[in-house]
């Protein structure tokens, strides 16, 4: 890919910034400190252990290469607090955003600056015209983020494979902003 983000952006008091492979042990401790906040949400959560950690590392040089996706460490006073990031599977033009934090960091809003400056990152990249948040109808905490930045509920529909965790009711909440071309 010819352009990609930055690998740091700002989100003050936090700081976005690429993930490098020698950040395994801390996302790896970060995940196992937040599994139970994290597996009613996460697919990947119950079973990530070192190697998961690794190899999921491995995928982020290989997707940032490629332009596929532009992952995350959400990171304060060079701490790991979570993972967020920009990913190409919703179609020509969007750009999906996920994000994930440690649950001694919630209510502070970091995630909802954290995907602010993900936000200004995508309207620099040619070609892309939106964003989208997609959650389950259950994880009211994820639905806060895009509500409080300004995105559009588009659909409400049960997921095509139904709940895939504890805690969703099977029902993706799909929101959408459009961005307006960088000046």
């Amino acid at each position: 890919m010819d352009i990609a983000p930055p690998e740091l952006l700002p989100a003050h008091p936090a700081e976005l910034r690429r993930w490098r492979r020698e950040d395994a042990e801390a996302l790896h401790r970060v995940i196992s400190e937040s599994r139970e906040h994290l597996v009613p949400w996460m697919p990947w959560a119950a079973g990530q252990g070192p190697r998961e950690t690794d190899e999921y590392l491995a995928r982020c040089d290989e997707e940032w290469a490629s332009g596929e996706a532009y992952m995350y460490a959400l990171t304060a006073g060079g701490a790991v607090l979570g993972s967020c990031g920009l990913m190409r599977r919703i179609g020509p033009g969007g750009l999906e955003i996920g994000y994930w934090i440690h649950p001694g960091w919630t209510g502070r809003g970091l995630v909802t600056r954290s995907v602010g400056a993900l936000i200004t990152a995508a309207r620099a990249l040619p070609g892309v015209d939106h964003v989208a948040v997609h959650h389950d109808e259950a994880n009211t905490a994820s639905a806060a983020v895009p509500r409080r930045l300004g995105f559009t509920e588009i659909s409400r529909n049960p997921a095509e494979d139904g709940p895939v965790t504890p805690g969703e009711n099977g029902v993706e909440v799909v929101w959408r902003l459009d961005l307006a071309p960088a000046p």
